[in-house]
C-alpha cells in the first residue's frame, strides 16, 4: 500500500513503513496540494502543522488511517475522518518519561533558584547569598492527576525523599500507594503541599484549579509547576501571587495561548521559570511517537485493531439500526453516574436488556467508559481503547445482557461502584428520543437534558417551590421535572432539567435549605 509522510519523522519510525509498504516523503505541502494528491493514498502520517480537514478527507478516496505522531490530534477533523470511515491513530505514552523529567527539571530549578543565579552570573555579578535555595527531600509534593505522567513524576519524587500526596477520582488508594502516593482531595493538596504540579486535561473541572478564589488557601512557600495544560491554573492571578510574594515560584512550561501574548503577566512576574511547550520535546520521545504511531498504521493497514485510535470506528448498517439511538444515552448516564457518585469509580458494570441483548454491546460499554471517563482524560475513548483505558484507571468493567427489559422493549443499566459507594441508573429509547427511568431505587421517566440539577430533600411542603424561586432569581429556567418518593412527607428524589448551567454559588444556596439534604449539578452534554 501507499504511505504518504507529511511531516517529518524520526527515521526509524520510517523504516518501519518501508519495511512493508510504499513510502512518500513529501514536506511542506500546501492545503491545495495535499488535496490534490491524498486520493493516491492508503495512509497518511502527519504531526502537528498539517491540518487534515474535512475538505481534504473529502479528497482521500483510499485512505484507511491518519496517524498523527503525538498526543493531541486537535489538527485533524475526526468528525470528518469517521464519517469517512478512516481510522485515527495517535502516540499517547512516548512523552511520558520526556514529560516527567521536565516536571522534575522545572522543581529543581525553583527550589534552587537555578535560572536566576544563572542570569545573574552572565550580568558579572556573583551574589551567592542572593540565591539561598530550599531542598525537596522531606517537603510535601502535590500532584493533582494520577495518569501515566503522574505517576511517573511521583515515582520520580519517590528518589528524592519527598513526600508524595495526590488526587485522581480514578485511581484508587491501592494503585497510588504503588507509586509511594497518598490520595488527598483537591483542597488539601492546596492547603498543604510545598509543591503543587498538575497533570490533567483542560476542561471544565479543571480549569483554573489555583484561582482567584483559593489562592489565599496555599501553604506560604509554594511553588508551582505547570506541564500539562495552559489555562489550569489562572495565570493573572499565579503572577500577582508571586508579584504580591504569596507563593514563592511557578513553572510554566505551558500557556493558555502558545505564544503567550506580549502582556501575559508570567512574562514579568519574578520568581518564574518559562519554557517553550519543552514536555514532549526530546529526541527520545520525538523517536518513541514515530515509532509508536508508525507501527499503529501498519496494524490498521493489515486489518488489526490499532492500541490507541482516538475516533470510533464506523458501526455496520445492521449494528447501526440496533445500537446506534442508544449510544449517547449510555454516554449520557456514564457522564451523570460519574457525577452523581463523587467519587473514585473502581467497578462499572453495564447491563443491557431486551433486544439490546442480540447484539455485541461493545460499543455500549465503549459509550458507557466514555461518559465515565469524559472529565478525567484527555484522550478520546472508543471501542478499540475502551478497554485499554479503562485498566490503566484501574476500573473495572463487567458487561452483562438478559432478555428480560421489564416493560421496555430495550433498557440500558449503569452500575457504578467506588470509595463514595454505589449508584444505578437505567435509560432506554421511547418513541425515538432517550429516556432516563431510574437513578437507584426511584423510578422516573425523564428526557436527559445538557443541563440537570437533582436533589434529595424530605417531603415537606414549600420545599420544591422555595428551589424553584432560587433557580428562578439566578435566571435559571427549568424545562422539566420529576419527583420520586417512597412515602409522603419520607425523603424525596427530584430532577430538574434547566435551560442554563447552574453555578456553584446557586447550588450552594440550594443546599443550605432546611429541607435539602444533598444538591448535585449534572452537566450531561456530550462533547466531541
Amino acid at each position: 500500500m501507499k504511505i504518504l509522510v507529511a511531516e517529518p519523522l524520526a527515521k526509524q519510525g520510517l523504516e518501519i513503513l518501508r519495511a512493508q509498504h510504499d513510502v512518500d516523503e513529501k514536506i511542506g505541502l500546501t492545503p491545495e496540494e495535499l488535496a490534490g494528491i491524498i486520493g493516491e493514498y492508503d495512509a497518511l502520517l502527519v504531526r502537528s502543522q498539517v491540518k487534515v480537514t474535512a475538505e481534504i478527507l473529502a479528497h482521500a478516496t483510499r485512505l484507511v488511517v491518519i496517524g498523527r505522531a503525538g498526543v493531541g490530534v486537535d489538527n485533524v477533523d475526526l468528525e470528518a475522518a469517521t464519517k469517512a470511515g478512516v481510522v485515527v491513530v495517535n502516540a499517547p505514552t512516548g512523552n511520558t518519561v520526556s514529560a516527567a523529567e521536565q516536571t522534575i527539571a522545572l522543581m529543581l530549578a525553583l527550589a534552587r533558584k537555578t535560572a536566576a543565579a544563572d542570569a545573574s552570573m552572565r550580568r558579572g555579578e556573583w551574589k551567592r547569598s542572593s540565591f539561598t535555595g530550599v531542598e525537596l527531600r522531606g517537603r510535601t509534593l502535590g500532584i493533582i492527576g494520577l495518569g501515566k505522567i503522574g505517576q511517573a513524576v511521583a515515582d520520580r519524587a519517590r528518589g528524592m525523599e519527598m513526600t508524595i500526596i495526590g488526587y485522581d477520582p480514578f485511581v484508587t488508594a491501592d494503585q497510588a500507594a504503588l507509586h509511594g502516593v497518598t490520595l488527598a482531595d483537591v483542597d488539601t493538596i492546596i492547603a498543604t503541599a510545598d509543591v503543587i504540579t498538575v497533570h490533567v486535561p483542560l476542561n471544565k473541572a479543571t480549569r483554573g484549579i489555583v484561582n482567584a478564589d483559593n489562592i489565599g488557601k496555599l501553604k506560604p512557600g509554594v511553588m508551582l509547576i505547570n506541564v500539562a495544560r495552559g489555562g489550569v491554573y489562572d495565570e493573572a492571578v499565579v503572577a500577582k501571587a508571586l508579584t504580591d510574594g504569596k507563593i514563592a515560584g511557578a513553572a510554566f512550561d505551558v500557556f493558555e495561548t502558545e505564544p503567550p501574548a506580549a502582556d501575559n503577566p508570567l512574562l514579568t512576574a519574578p520568581n518564574t521559570i518559562l519554557t517553550p511547550h519543552l514536555g514532549a520535546l526530546t529526541a527520545e520521545a520525538q523517536l518513541r511517537v514515530a515509532e509508536e504511531a508508525c507501527e499503529q498504521v501498519i496494524d490498521v493497514l493489515a486489518g488489526r485493531s490499532a492500541r490507541y485510535a482516538v475516533n470510533a470506528p464506523l458501526l455496520t448498517p445492521e449494528t447501526a439500526r440496533a445500537i446506534a439511538p442508544y449510544l449517547p444515552l449510555t454516554e449520557t448516564l456514564g457522564r451523570f453516574a460519574a457525577q452523581y457518585i463523587r467519587g473514585g469509580i473502581k467497578t462499572l458494570t453495564v447491563d443491557v436488556a431486551g433486544d439490546l441483548a442480540n447484539h455485541d454491546a461493545s460499543q455500549l460499554t465503549a459509550a458507557a467508559l466514555r461518559g465515565v471517563l469524559a472529565d478525567a482524560t484527555s484522550e478520546r475513548v472508543n471501542l478499540i481503547n475502551a478497554a485499554f483505558l479503562a485498566k490503566n484507571r484501574g476500573l473495572t468493567v463487567n458487561e452483562r445482557k438478559t432478555n428480560d427489559a421489564g416493560t421496555f422493549a430495550a433498557l440500558v443499566t449503569l452500575t457504578v461502584e467506588g470509595d463514595a459507594g454505589k449508584a444505578v441508573l437505567a435509560g432506554t429509547i421511547a418513541n425515538g428520543e432517550p429516556r432516563l427511568v431510574r437513578i437507584d431505587d426511584n423510578l422516573l421517566d425523564m428526557a436527559p437534558t445538557p443541563f440537570m440539577v437533582m436533589t434529595r430533600h424530605q417531603d415537606k411542603p414549600g420545599t420544591m417551590g422555595r428551589i424553584g424561586l432560587i433557580l428562578g432569581e439566578a435566571g435559571v429556567n427549568i424545562s422539566s421535572m420529576t419527583l420520586a418518593r417512597s412515602t409522603p412527607r419520607n425523603d424525596a428524589l427530584m430532577l430538574l432539567a434547566v435551560d442554563d448551567e447552574v453555578s456553584d454559588a446557586v447550588a450552594v444556596q440550594i443546599r443550605n435549605h432546611p429541607n435539602v439534604l444533598d444538591v448535585w449539578v449534572i452537566r450531561a452534554a456530550t462533547e466531541r
